[in-house]
């Protein structure tokens, strides 16, 4: 096994996360492989090394690239994508001798549109579930946008809350580091994330101001609910789970986007019944 350094530590709220993607990649696998015409991939563009530490047992538990490669059918290829040279080496010695399991060292953002995506011909019959499930505001839309438009691809997508309050949505936008305004920018596509979230006021002095309204975070996360479906194409965005602390507070939402009402069925089933044991 790779040093243990390298296995990301993660709260409860991740391990949820874990369980409803494994949940869901099981029963996509089974039905697609019932279906003989299709040829089904699971891509992970921030895998990881694949296996975890727990945050509150200490003990190692398994990853979601680790997971999918449990899955029984198995899907018919495997893409994992990471930054971190050492994650990388460590899914490659989780992966073994296993056949038609891919791994990438570098930017999903790169790698996804030139080699894995064109993978995933709609015309071709073949159909991916992708995760994407970034440390923070570091995917771009593009490769939302590119998923919906495709048609074949079915995505789990972290969207990371915390970073954007922390870094970006601040009660006064003019205070906003450019640097933080530019990752928001690429992670929503535009700007259009600040007409749901400012609103205009002018001071004593006739001074525009852009104060964050209240509730934000519901807000933020409807508004790019609807943008999954109205601009990415998804035909079907079930609401999102939020992955909340021991103190409440969301630290992310996991939204899932498809094409097929039986898919959108299934996630829902499975969010409600985390959403029921308090997630």
């Amino acid at each position: 096994m790779a040093d243990s350094s390298v296995f990301d530590e993660i709260g409860p709220w991740s391990e949820v996360k874990l369980d409803i993607i494994r949940d869901y990649a099981q029963a996509y696998s089974r039905i697609l492989t019932k279906k003989e015409i299709f040829y089904h991939i699971y891509i992970d563009a921030f895998a990881g090394a694949g296996i975890n530490r727990s945050r509150t047992t200490g003990k190692f538990i398994p990853g979601s690239p680790l997971n999918a490669l449990w899955v029984k059918p198995p899907f018919r290829e495997y893409h994992f994508i990471d930054l971190d040279n050492a994650k990388v080496d460590a899914l490659e010695q989780i992966a073994g001798e296993r056949q038609k399991v891919y791994i990438y060292h570098g930017d999903c953002n790169e790698i996804l549109l030139r080699q894995v995506f064109p993978r995933v011909p709609w015309e071709e019959y073949r159909r991916a579930l992708c995760v994407l499930d970034p440390y923070g505001l570091h995917l771009n839309w593009t490769i939302i946008e590119t998923a919906g438009e495709m048609r074949s691809i079915e995505i789990f997508l972290n969207f990371p809350i915390m970073d954007m309050n922390r870094n970006v949505l601040h009660r006064a936008l003019e205070k906003v580091n450019p640097e933080q305004l530019q990752r928001m920018n690429a992670f929503w596509g535009d700007e259009s994330w600040r007409e749901c979230i400012y609103m205009s006021q002018e001071d004593l002095f006739g001074e525009t101001h852009n104060h964050k309204v209240q509730c934000a975070n519901k807000i933020v996360a409807e508004a790019f609910r609807q943008r999954l479906q109205s601009v990415a194409g998804f035909e079907y965005v079930p609401e999102p789970v939020a992955m909340r602390n021991s103190k409440g507070a969301t630290l992310y939402y996991l939204f899932f986007a498809a094409q097929q009402p039986v898919a959108a069925n299934i996630v829902m089933d499975i969010f409600n019944k985390y959403r029921r044991e308090g997630t």
